[in-house]
């Protein structure tokens, strides 16, 4: 266990965020109060209909159902509706992750479409290390890999999000 995901630590404390999922009952009715809380916060992510599954330090899930409101000309996952799926789940990391002491913005994000989504999708979001914020005193970037699969488990997107990290 990190320092970040330490609760008795006395190191980085935890995000308002990270505190509200794990408040949540576990399963199906504690993911969809925390991502309708989601949603109301960021009104912008609703367009998706996006529910978080897992939000761990260094590791977030969610997934994003296949509906008219998301579907292109071809009837297929419009690519932004795509990239929105996963700047919710780099977001969700982020707010998983990142300590309250410090603070952190999307800064740029490079997107490989790989394959047509034709069905909901799934992304996920991890990092190889937790970076360690005790530390930071300046600016830094983290990047943030994210992987998004139809429901047969074929990856049909793949993003690399850089945030800015600064010290509170």
């Amino acid at each position: 266990m990190t320092a970040a995901s330490a609760p008795d630590s006395p190191g980085p404390t935890l995000s308002p965020t990270l505190r509200a999922w794990r408040r949540l009952p576990s399963g199906r009715a504690g993911s969809l109060l925390f991502s309708i809380g989601m949603c109301v916060r960021v009104p912008y992510f609703a367009s998706i209909l996006p529910r978080v599954t897992r939000m761990e330090p260094g590791r977030c899930e969610a997934r994003a159902p296949h509906w008219w409101g998301v579907r292109n000309h071809l009837g297929t996952f419009h690519a932004i509706a795509a990239c929105n799926l996963a700047e919710v789940t780099m977001g969700m990391l982020c707010e998983a992750t990142v300590p309250s002491s410090h603070r952190w913005i999307p800064k740029s994000m490079s997107v490989d479409y790989l394959a047509k989504g034709r069905t909901s999708l799934r992304a996920v979001a991890e990092l190889e290390a937790i970076p360690d914020f005790t530390h930071l005193r300046a600016g830094t970037d983290m990047v943030v890999p994210v992987h998004v699969y139809d429901k047969a488990g074929e990856e049909v997107v793949r993003a690399r999000i850089t945030t800015w990290v600064t010290p509170a």
